[in-house]
């Protein structure tokens, strides 16, 4: 992997938690890697009982690979984000109503996870927000099949991009993620980590995001966008199809909008202009407010849309969004 000009950070910020702030918003809660490994049970294929890719050996697979690739920076410790909780109890329980159960007797899993580890001593900086390089996963059991035996794939989304330091907003681009990436084994899984950090070229990727800065929207043209965002939804599919694709959902773009007005970082100037930088972290920042299984894949398109509309005003070529 290319990597930036960077600086070291003090040896004692690797104990810190990757981003203080939540990543991810919506139906979510924290937790360690300690409490994932030691205290929530591991699903199994339910024809041989054999257990799944836990969480937990998912995040240390990825720790075991940052560290191999980039050593001698600085790692946090994983941010985690969990939802979907599975709980049950064991069989001397059974019969107890669920407010008397002690809690050695309680079991719990949750079905969908997320996390990020950040490398905080590889950075650049756009439009005066300092961006941080950043590596993580989503694991969403729900996406596989634990009805078969151990053999039948399993489904994982992994990433390296960058994050926002000033709202934990992530730069994740196609070139730095696999949506379904299909693995049998924990070794399958490491070569495949392995594969997208090394070919990832972070110097490129920021020359993308820094484009984003040199252009920019009018108020009117703002509205514009927002009206087709809206539209986009209810259109035939055969329309769809023609047309830039928008993953975010009404309730991501009402909060866009909010965002426009209200937002401390990136709300619109005294003009009502806005660039595409800022309107990028308006859409990666309403990303958060969704599920953790679609969470990545709206990020990526977020980045898709917000460029597909910086060609349209670079080259002043019709965009259907602004037409």
């Amino acid at each position: 992997m290319e990597l930036l000009q960077n600086n070291i950070l003090s040896d004692n910020s690797n104990d810190m938690t990757s981003t203080a702030k939540p990543f991810i918003e919506a139906n979510t809660i924290d937790c360690t890697l300690e409490e994932i490994s030691e205290k929530h049970i591991i699903p199994v294929f339910i024809k041989d009982n054999e257990p799944v890719i836990s969480h937990a050996d998912f995040i240390q697979k990825m720790l075991e690979v940052t560290n191999d690739i980039f050593n001698g920076e600085t790692i946090l410790k994983p941010s985690i984000r969990l939802s979907h909780p599975v709980k049950g109890r064991i069989p001397e329980a059974r019969n107890k109503p669920a407010i008397e159960l002690e809690e050695h007797e309680k079991t719990l899993y949750y079905e969908r996870m997320a996390f990020v580890i950040e490398i905080p001593s590889v950075y650049d900086e756009i439009d005066g927000n300092r961006l941080s390089l950043t590596v993580g996963g989503v694991k969403a059991l729900n996406l596989d099949n634990l009805y078969s035996k151990k053999g039948a794939d399993e489904h994982f989304k992994i990433f390296i991009g960058f994050q926002n330091s000033v709202c934990t907003n992530l730069c994740v681009w196609t070139d730095g993620y696999m949506n379904d990436l299909k693995v049998t084994a924990l070794g399958q899984l490491k070569g495949a980590i392995n594969t997208l950090f090394n070919n990832y070229n972070a110097n490129f990727h920021l020359f993308c995001l820094r484009e984003l800065s040199g252009y920019s929207l009018t108020e009117q043209q703002f509205a514009l966008l927002i009206g087709r965002c809206r539209m986009y939804q209810h259109l035939p599919r055969a329309m769809q199809n023609e047309i830039q694709q928008l993953q975010l959902g009404d309730n991501q773009i009402a909060t866009l909008v909010k965002d426009y007005f209200k937002d401390d970082s990136f709300c619109r100037a005294q003009d009502g202009n806005i660039n595409l930088w800022k309107l990028y972290n308006l859409f990666t920042g309403a990303c958060k407010r969704t599920y953790i299984d679609n969470f990545l894949d709206r990020s990526v398109n977020a980045f898709q849309f917000t460029d597909q509309i910086r060609i349209a005003l670079k080259d002043n070529t019709s965009n259907w969004y602004l037409n």
